[in-house]
């Protein structure tokens, strides 16, 4: 299953929406994702299964790459 995953770079300062990137993982549950970026300096917000006509319609965006770990 492919995951979103909303973090800032920065895990020092307070979350800041318009800083807020976002980047896919495959994984099987979200606890794998975690585990997947723990070594990342990432201040991850929120993760997000995607799938059906969510998937189809992030496939279609120019930033949409699934990060290899």
């Amino acid at each position: 299953m492919i995951f979103k995953v909303y973090y800032q770079e920065n895990i020092a300062e307070a979350p800041v929406r318009e800083n807020t990137e976002s980047l896919y993982v495959e994984a099987s549950a979200v606890f794998e994702v975690r585990r997947k970026l723990k070594d990342k300096p990432y201040n991850i917000e929120f993760i997000q299964p995607v799938d059906g006509a969510f998937y189809e319609y992030e496939k279609q965006s120019e930033n949409f790459k699934v990060l290899e770990i």
